[in-house]
């Protein structure tokens, strides 16, 4: 009895021995976790700390806990008097009005998902907004929103876009000069020239030309991007627009011996509110590269109608089409396809960026289909004002 007693007690023991072996094994581990996770959180708020963009995170009652540096200059706080408050309460000042209008949706008091939004701070400041929602589940799990300060991408663009404006309006003048004595030298003002001679002024005057269209491409870029391009918009019939361009380009067809389709509307379309003079170069310019980019006998077809609350215009050729991998990038500045240079070595690149940005002035879309070798469809959308629809 004495010997199953003394077993039993150093059972216990045993027994003991591990459970708190055990134990220690589990603290230490525990120990070795939060020391982990005190580590990555240093790790985290250095990185924070260092960011050159600006970054706040909202918890799900949109509280701030966690800030880096450069939204204390964004907000013009300390620090203390952001972490833990509410986000709507720290607009208290005008100069924030257009970027508490962006991210909070006050009807329904919550944050907008916003995704590479552009704003000014006052004179003070360009930022492009991000928000990114964070999920937990079932519930949301907070906001994380990131400012990237672009203020000194834009100073550097205006000065771009005052530069090419300033250079274009200095080219402009003396290349008209010249257009005009090649003109009254070529038509015999000045006296008689041999036909050498004037077959060498004609290809200069077509040079000459050719450096005024690329000047004017340049100051509507500038006008663009200056926020001034459209001067006088007016309520105006698009089939006459349309109509006047493709009659003005039959003899360029005729030499490349195309053929073209207008397919007017079976009925008259409503009026749309539009610069005449801008819209007329959006449609020749589309017009243009259909008939440039598509090689000799080949058609081209031009239809316009009316779609619910839009006037559609579409331009369909058969030509080379643009390339898969360049799609991306056709509405952008200077950009031409590696296809389209080969066969046609002039050209600004600047046709469609400066289309695309008459469109969007409009309010309207431009978008495109195309396959490389077969050819290309441009469509765009003019919206109708309301009080123009007709049901």
């Amino acid at each position: 009895m004495p010997e199953k007693m003394l077993n039993f007690t150093e059972t216990k023991e045993d027994e003991l021995r591990r459970v708190r072996a055990a134990l220690l094994n589990i603290l230490e581990d525990t120990e070795e976790a939060r020391r982990e996770a005190v580590r990555e959180r240093n790790k985290t708020m250095a990185i924070i700390e260092n960011l050159t963009d600006g970054i706040f995170l909202l918890n799900n009652k949109n509280e701030v806990e966690i800030i880096s540096p450069l939204v204390l200059d964004f907000f013009k706080k300390k620090k203390e008097e952001i972490i833990g408050k509410n986000i709507v309460d720290l607009f208290d000042n005008e100069e924030l009005k257009e970027f508490k209008e962006l991210l909070i949706d006050s009807k329904k008091g919550r944050i907008n998902k916003v995704t590479k939004k552009e704003i000014s701070i006052g004179q003070r400041m360009d930022i492009e907004v991000y928000t990114v929602f964070l999920e937990e589940g079932q519930e949301e799990g907070g906001v994380l929103i990131i400012l990237h300060d672009v203020t000194r991408d834009k100073l550097i663009e205006r000065m771009k876009t005052e530069f090419v404006s300033i250079a274009a309006h200095q080219l402009r003048t003396p290349l008209s000069a010249i257009k005009w004595t090649l003109r009254m030298v070529i038509d015999g003002e000045t006296g008689d020239i041999t036909s050498e001679q004037k077959e060498l002024l004609e290809k200069t005057y077509v040079s000459n030309e050719r450096m005024i269209s690329l000047i004017n491409d340049l100051l509507n870029v500038s006008k663009i991007e200056e926020g001034r391009f459209l001067y006088k918009q007016e309520m105006a019939s698009l089939e006459e627009i349309v109509s006047i361009v493709v009659d003005s380009s039959q003899e360029l067809l005729k030499m490349k011996k195309m053929k073209i389709s207008f397919d007017r509307p079976k009925q008259i379309l409503p009026q749309v509110n539009i610069d005449k003079e801008k819209m007329e170069l959006v449609v020749q310019n589309l017009l243009e590269n259909a008939v440039k980019y598509t090689p000799e006998g080949g058609e081209i077809n031009i239809s316009l109608e009316k779609d619910k609350n839009d006037i559609v215009f579409k331009i369909k050729d058969t030509g080379v089409g643009i390339p898969e991998v360049q799609k991306e990038r056709i509405f952008t500045k200077f950009f031409r396809g590696d296809n389209v240079i080969r066969m046609e070595t002039e050209g600004s690149g600047l046709g469609l960026y400066t289309t695309k940005n008459i469109v969007d002035a409009h309010n309207g879309k431009i978008w495109f289909d195309s396959e490389e070798g077969k050819g290309t469809t441009f469509v765009f959308s003019i919206p109708i004002p309301n009080q123009s629809i007709d049901q």
